[in-house]
């Protein structure tokens, strides 16, 4: 059982972080990178965001900015990366591996500050970002979670 808690029972830390409260980062936190597609320089600032505001992205290029949230209705291309659509046409794609980090770390509120159309691509996959969120500390907020009940089958045919 000990190998399974990791370093200092950090695994188990995770797996209680993840099942009652929400949670956000503690601090902000800023990375500089490159896109993926674009191969242009990319902003990216992580900051805390209250309960309920859950991970929205924040396109700081355009005036004025537009915030894009990550939710399912949200979702447009996903071919060679996923890619978050909002108003007016704006959109941030290469969204995954931010979005991998934050459900495995139990990130339920966060606001992303980005500069571009697209998340830098770090080192190729959520490692980095993990180290980002893990960096400004994740911490628990004071309203519990609320979950989504499935009762019903649910498929989806072409």
């Amino acid at each position: 059982m000990s190998a399974w808690l990791g370093r200092d029972g950090q695994a188990e830390r995770i797996v209680q972080r993840l099942m009652h409260q929400q949670h956000s980062i503690a601090t902000a936190i800023s990375v500089v990178g490159v896109g993926l597609h674009s191969g242009k320089r990319v902003d990216l600032c992580l900051k805390p965001a209250p309960v309920d505001a859950g991970i929205v992205y924040r396109r700081v290029d355009l005036q004025p900015a537009v915030d894009i949230p990550a939710r399912a209705t949200s979702v447009g291309d996903t071919r060679l990366a996923s890619t978050l659509e909002g108003a007016a046409g704006a959109s941030v794609q290469t969204v995954e591996h931010l979005m991998s980090a934050c459900y495995g770390l139990g990130v339920d509120n966060l606001l992303v500050e980005v500069n571009a159309a697209e998340l830098p691509i770090l080192d190729g996959s959520a490692a980095a970002f993990v180290f980002l969120l893990e960096s400004a500390g994740v911490q628990k907020q004071a309203k519990p979670r609320q979950y989504i009940r499935v009762l019903r089958t649910v498929e989806v045919r072409e």
